[in-house]
């Protein structure tokens, strides 16, 4: 079958050029399986439908002869359909807050910055944060590393507010942390 599977473990982040290559391949995907069931509604064979090779669609046009399941009698069912354009609407709307970006903003004994290479909000202290603050920090999803000398999160909407709850790391210029934040476009409410 014409499955795409997306072979990332899910705690590694995707960058933007990331997710635009997932996104077109499902894109491509929704439309194959489209013209495949189009095709085969047409001709009642897979055989010459476009973006499947002969073997793939001989396979396809067995299971569909030898299924006892009323709901495999087309190449690809609805629910493959309706699951692939959920992911692409997924996809789209991260591609989107990727695309946006955060920013970063000092703070008094550190600052805080973006790491969008990384999907991290990293916060770099001059001296080591006190007992308490530790405890704060990882109260918030914060945690130590090492590797990079920095406390740090998955780098989200949510990653943002919860630093916004964090006092001792506040922007030294008086704004607030999502004030630094680049603001989200508009959302389509359209006409109802």
């Amino acid at each position: 079958m014409l499955y795409y599977n997306r072979t990332k473990p899910a705690n590694q982040p995707l960058s933007a050029e990331k997710i635009a290559d997932e996104l077109q391949k499902c894109v491509e995907l929704q439309a194959t399986m489209k013209g495949v069931n189009d095709y085969w509604r047409k001709h009642g064979t897979c055989i010459g439908a476009p973006g499947l090779t002969d073997a793939q669609a001989k396979k396809i046009d067995e299971r569909i002869a030898t299924t006892t399941r009323p709901w495999e009698k087309q190449p690809f069912d609805s629910y493959e359909l309706t699951n692939n354009n959920s992911k692409i609407k997924r996809l789209e709307k991260s591609l989107a807050e990727a695309s946006r970006g955060f920013a970063g903003w000092e703070f008094e004994g550190g600052r805080a910055e973006a790491n969008n290479e990384l999907n991290r909000l990293q916060l770099f202290f001059d001296e080591k944060p006190s007992e308490q603050q530790r405890g704060q920090l990882k109260a918030n999803g914060f945690k130590w590393a090492p590797s990079q000398d920095a406390w740090q999160r998955q780098l989200t909407d949510n990653a943002i507010y919860a630093a916004g709850r964090i006092d001792f790391i506040k922007p030294s210029d008086g704004r607030t942390v999502r004030d630094h934040q680049p603001k989200p476009p508009a959302k389509d409410t359209g006409a109802r």
